[in-house]
């Protein structure tokens, strides 16, 4: 079963909508009522949904550093520049981590796209 998403809101709705069109299963903060608020908060929001952080926002890899240096569990981020891999990389790159994700891969991992 492929693993699901979560959304950061600086991420395009382009992303969001192709990867839904490929049978993937994803979240944007806006939809759960997450938009504006603070990364920390949207993190822990994506552990407790079991989802994967994705993200074009540099902040998060500061609170992953945060925490990965106090030993605290966090949802798995994926992070990819906003200037960075185009729309269709970026898709092809969520889409086959999420397929190939094991339940082990869900927390305290760091991914950056492009792959």
């Amino acid at each position: 079963m492929p693993a699901a998403l979560y959304m950061d809101e600086h991420v395009p709705s382009a992303v969001t909508d192709g990867l839904r069109l490929r049978g993937i299963d994803v979240l944007t903060v806006q939809e759960d009522g997450f938009n504006q608020t603070v990364d920390p908060l949207i993190l822990d929001r994506a552990l407790s949904l079991g989802r994967f952080m994705f993200t074009m926002d540099t902040d998060f890899l500061i609170e992953v550093a945060r925490r990965q240096v106090a030993g605290e569990t966090f949802a798995t981020v994926i992070f990819a520049p906003q200037e960075g891999p185009s729309v269709g990389q970026l898709i092809a790159d969520l889409e086959y981590l999420a397929l190939a994700a094991l339940p082990t891969d869900m927390t305290d991992c760091l991914h950056y796209l492009p792959l």
